[in-house]
């Protein structure tokens, strides 16, 4: 099975405009079989070029004429660690239509979940990978060490996982609600006699990322915070989530538990989740087999930590585990401490 095709399948030469150089190894290896050439300026790309940047960020300078912009982002499925310490990914996406997580316009992944002819074959090869993810404990992170057990309540026990405030996902596809604190008071007022488990970003946990605006007042919306536990450990015990715009959203729906989603990502809109804010370009009703499809074989590009080769997403998987077999989920010293040379670097923001 051959990796998704991406925009930069019909391309021969890339410019990659304002990446940092950590991320350079991963857009050469992203666009395998093409010439890539870094520019700090769209002033270096010609017209009728194609032009890669990374996610919303804005393009340096202005563009020349017919050039074809490639927005990159971190896939679904993407390592053992967070990007913000600096990770190397397994998978990232391309989208020449907009990206997955603005929803202020259509993506490629919306264009594909909103067309595509989902073929048997296809599907169960989505049904596999889904309940292989499930069965392996599979998430985006796939950090955390703790077990979690739900309380002995009669209680709906209701998960709330926490955002990075700053991040793009919310400016662009959150419309109403945009912080962790209105969430969880919003959460709180439609389920006055659920059990709300409220678990920060962890990002944020690692001080990686600023906390969001009055989050230090979420123990009194909530009746639980938790840390250290691994998103998977979490929705195995609870019975519903609600979200912003979070990928944990689209990691409950693979596990069966209804999702509510606050905002509008890109799993919301289809049919298979709760929407307080809907989107009503997406009409398509889709089962949970084509909304996996799409978005974890189609849509992302898998880069082996092997080879360097573009890799299957089953492939990936076993990637995947491999990696957490050999690290644990657990943050060595050295991760430690780096992260505090991170934050002296970068800044939390």
């Amino acid at each position: 099975m051959r990796p998704a095709e991406t925009p930069a399948d019909a391309a021969g030469t890339i410019y990659a405009c304002d990446f940092s150089s950590w991320k350079r190894p991963a857009v050469r290896r992203f666009f395998e079989g093409a010439n890539v050439v870094f520019v700090r300026s769209a002033l270096a790309v010609p017209a009728g070029a194609t032009l890669a940047v990374w996610g919303r960020k804005p393009i340096p300078g202005p563009l020349a004429d017919s050039v074809k912009l490639i927005r990159l982002e971190d896939g679904f499925l993407r390592s053992v660690g967070l990007g913000a310490d600096l990770i190397r990914p397994l998978s990232w996406v391309g989208d020449s239509r907009g990206i997955y997580y603005d929803a202020t316009a259509p993506s490629d992944l919306e264009h594909l979940l909103a067309t595509t002819a989902f073929s048997p074959e296809l599907r169960r090869r989505a049904q596999s990978l889904r309940e292989r993810i499930v069965a392996c404990g599979l998430t985006k992170y796939n950090l955390g060490q703790s077990s979690w057990q739900r309380p002995n309540t009669a209680q709906r026990v209701l998960l709330v996982p926490g955002q990075v405030e700053s991040d793009a996902s919310l400016r662009y596809g959150a419309p109403g609600l945009r912080t962790n604190l209105g969430l969880l008071r919003a959460v709180r007022a439609a389920n006055p006699q659920a059990y709300l488990v409220y678990k920060p970003h962890p990002d944020v946990l690692a001080g990686l990322r600023a906390k969001g605006a009055g989050e230090a007042e979420a123990s009194a919306c909530c009746d639980e915070q938790v840390a250290d536990v691994g998103m998977d450990a979490m929705l195995a015990e609870v019975d519903e989530v609600h979200v912003l715009t979070s990928l944990a959203g689209f990691e409950a729906l693979l596990r069966g538990k209804p999702v509510t989603c606050h905002g509008q990502p890109f799993y919301a809109g289809w049919g298979l989740t709760t929407d307080t804010q809907p989107l009503p370009r997406r009409r398509r009703r889709l089962n949970l087999d084509e909304l996996v499809a799409g978005a974890l074989l189609l849509y992302p590009r898998y880069m082996s930590r092997d080879s360097g080769r573009l890799i299957s997403a089953e492939q990936a998987l076993d990637e995947l585990l491999a990696w957490r077999a050999a690290d644990g989920r657990g943050v060595p010293w050295w991760r430690k401490l780096f992260r505090v040379v991170l934050r002296q670097v970068v800044g939390v923001r």
